[in-house]
């Protein structure tokens, strides 16, 4: 009996059950940010603070911002409909949605049913997850989650759906050039352009009060600015150290006799508070790749000058600037050429929380050729504060081709310079007012914002008003700039090409008398 291929939405034919599905990674991305942004270096006379404080001590150029018409909802529900008319793919095709976030505004209703709506001209109710949180690792579980459902016998050969999307304000004061905000959404399945490496992620997790929102009634953290960069960098240590001792397990396996170390990233992302503290990031590889190296040449090479070094204790470095200052000097180079390019949205928009470390990837996408990012690893670390981290690495495919997935996935997001380039820029007195605006009605009922609309990009979500029982509207800008729509009467104004089903893409397992091949799962 042959089955078909196109049996969508709906259970994988009991034949292919037993078969891992291959290449598990994202296959598509959309990435969304606020339409109005405020220089830093502005930002800096403003506040009265000396210059470079916030450009060159932070390395932050521009942050976005939303007025009171965007809240999470809205931030969600944009970047998740642009990227299904984008990729021409159908509600029915999305069997697991799932939303990392920390900008709760309901201690109990999801954003993902909010996304529902979404949903409603479909039919499709059938959609697996809810949200996940933890400050910003909460988008990389969703994403472990969305991954592990693809290669698990929950999987019905349907696409997954990851949404990370933040809005990050601080209170006045020297936490708030380190705000901003954005969404991005991931489109999860087989045969994937970036596909996960299986069993290489190095996970620490600990309890700390670094950065924690105890404020119900309020949008803004406490932090504890010192401990949040050491447990940043202590997580960093462990993940790496974890990552390196699996990679040289597997390694050994497969009969190669050799450790790991940042020679073998072609890029390295980090989650992105602010974009000093990355290039800082990656010195530290460097300066664990020295201490865990039998016998580094210290006469050339990235380790030259650095014996003065060779004995200190990792433990004892978070704050120590002779390391920091050597280790930045060493690992230029390598900064240049694996970690830069990632920092493009985080410069020109701030830290956006749980979207911060796929913004550094959308990045790194759009900056390079496919040819140029074929076959490279990826190392991504992602943290959230109290805190939980970890370190793994994507296999960006061979096929570099015309026409390829990896083609249409950078081709899709070649827009982001264009698109930053487009936003408005407003003074930070308007910026302040924006912010008090927000502070002083967040979380109120029968309430109406005040922003513009016409402000926000087109096709931009947005909120109507908060009803008496603090019950969320919302409608969406028109792409044509003529008109509002609201759920439900939404019909995609952009070209797009259609993804099939990742069931379509499914290799066909010949039946046999004997029956299907069980397939194990592997080591994890």
């Amino acid at each position: 009996m042959i089955v078909s291929p196109f049996r969508m939405p709906g259970s994988l034919p009991a034949v292919c059950e037993a078969a891992w599905p291959k290449d598990v990674g994202i296959i598509a991305m959309e990435v969304y940010f606020p339409s109005q942004y405020v220089e830093q270096a502005e930002l800096e006379e403003f506040d009265g603070v000396g210059a470079g404080k916030y450009t060159v001590g932070l390395g932050q150029a521009r942050m976005g911002f939303c007025s009171d018409r965007e809240d999470i909802g809205s931030l969600c529900l944009t970047v998740v409909q642009r990227l299904m008319e984008r990729s021409g793919l159908s509600y029915e095709s999305v069997g697991r949605l799932e939303v990392g976030t920390e900008t709760i505004i309901d201690k109990s209703k999801s954003t993902k049913t909010v996304l529902m709506q979404l949903f409603e001209e479909s039919g499709n109710t059938d959609v697996e997850g809810v949200d996940t949180t933890n400050a910003c690792y909460g988008g990389t579980a969703a994403l472990f989650n969305a991954l592990n459902w693809v290669e698990s016998s929950s999987w019905d050969g349907r696409y997954a759906l990851v949404v990370a999307g933040d809005i990050a304000v601080y209170a006045t004061g020297s936490a708030r050039p380190t705000g901003g905000a954005g969404a991005v959404a991931m489109l999860v399945g087989p045969n994937a352009p970036l596909a996960f490496e299986r069993g290489l992620r190095g996970t620490h997790m600990q309890h700390a009060y670094d950065f924690y929102k105890p404020d119900m009634v309020s949008e803004y953290p406490v932090v504890d600015g010192k401990l949040s960069i050491q447990c940043y960098l202590s997580a960093l240590d462990r993940c790496y150290s974890v990552y390196r001792n699996k990679i040289h397990a597997q390694w050994q396996r497969e009969g190669l006799e050799k450790h790991c170390s940042l020679e073998d990233f072609g890029f390295m992302v980090f989650h992105s508070p602010y974009c000093k503290l990355v290039q800082k990031s990656l010195a530290r590889l460097m300066l664990n790749d020295f201490l865990c190296h039998p016998s580094p040449d210290t006469q050339s090479g990235p380790f030259s000058g650095l014996e003065a070094f060779r004995d200190v204790k990792i433990e004892d470095t978070y704050f120590d600037r002779d390391v920091e200052k050597a280790f930045m000097k060493a690992s230029s180079e390598a900064f240049e050429s694996k970690t830069k390019a990632s920092l493009l949205i985080s410069n020109q928009n701030g830290n956006m929380y749980t979207p911060s470390v796929y913004g550094c990837l959308a990045s790194v996408l759009a900056q390079h050729a496919p040819q140029q990012l074929a076959g490279q690893r990826i190392g991504v670390f992602s943290y959230g504060s109290g805190f939980a981290a970890t370190l793994y690495s994507i296999k960006v495919t061979q096929d570099a081709t015309p026409g390829s997935a990896l083609d249409k996935l950078v081709s899709s997001l070649c827009d982001l310079q264009a698109r930053l380039d487009s936003r408005k820029k407003v003074s930070p007195d308007v910026f302040a007012q924006n912010m008090k605006l927000r502070e002083e009605t967040h979380h109120l009922a029968n309430y109406i914002p005040q922003g513009s609309v016409e402000e926000l990009f087109p096709g931009t979500w947005y909120l109507t008003r908060v009803d008496e029982k603090h019950r969320r509207q919302y409608a969406r800008r028109s792409m044509s700039d003529d008109r509002p729509l609201e759920a439900g009467l939404i019909t995609s104004c952009i070209a797009a090409e259609h993804i099939p089903s990742p069931l379509k893409k499914m290799p066909r397992i010949p039946t046999t008398t004997a029956g299907p091949e069980v397939i194990s799962n592997g080591d994890h």
